[in-house]
């Protein structure tokens, strides 16, 4: 996905804003207790896209199979079945999602009126924990080291790295930014 830099900025500012916990990594057991099921996921439609019931419905029914976190965008003049219809899903919050989406929806719209989120796709059973892992990321860390292990993530793209061993940090950071070529802002959010 391509995001323009006011796009790019937003997320950057929103990662800074909304991740404060982020400036120093936590340990494999505290990032544990916070994340959820990799594979379960529930839709939360938002009323500013003014979808009709059966089109909310129809939405939350495709949103609940795409993995979290994630967020869909629509075209209001063009509405929900429109190719400016994006679904960004895979990241590590709604925001960043939200973001993607977006730009990506405002890139495709033929209409002049900007894109609106329409729905936020997030782990069943969230709660604003102020840390989170796409579902790619939360079925991957199954197999972190608790003892020597080093986890990175990058906001603007879902990206995500992790090694163990001596020089895990540096390990995670580069894994991270070989997964997306965008995946320019990889920081380190767990080691042990």
């Amino acid at each position: 996905m391509i995001l323009s830099r006011s796009a790019f900025a937003l997320v950057l500012v929103s990662a800074a804003l909304a991740s404060p916990a982020w400036a120093e990594p936590m340990t494999g057991k505290a990032a544990k207790k916070l994340l959820f099921a990799p594979v379960t996921a529930e839709v939360e439609i938002l009323p500013e896209a003014g979808l009709t019931q059966d089109m909310a419905d129809a939405l939350a029914m495709v949103g609940e199979g795409q993995p979290y976190y994630g967020a869909v965008a629509i075209a209001p003049e063009e509405g929900l079945m429109s190719e400016a219809t994006v679904a960004a899903a895979n990241f590590h919050d709604t925001t960043a999602a939200g973001v993607a989406a977006l730009a990506e929806c405002n890139a495709k719209k033929t209409t002049a009126q900007d894109c609106v989120l329409a729905a936020y796709i997030r782990p069943k059973g969230w709660k604003e924990a102020g840390f989170g892992l796409s579902s790619d990321a939360t079925a991957a860390f199954r197999d972190y080291d608790r003892k020597t292990g080093a986890f990175a993530i990058s906001v603007i793209t879902g990206a995500f790295g992790m090694a163990a061993g001596e020089g895990s940090a540096d390990a995670a950071l580069v894994n991270c930014a070989a997964k997306n070529d965008k995946a320019t802002d990889c920081a380190l959010v767990i080691a042990n």
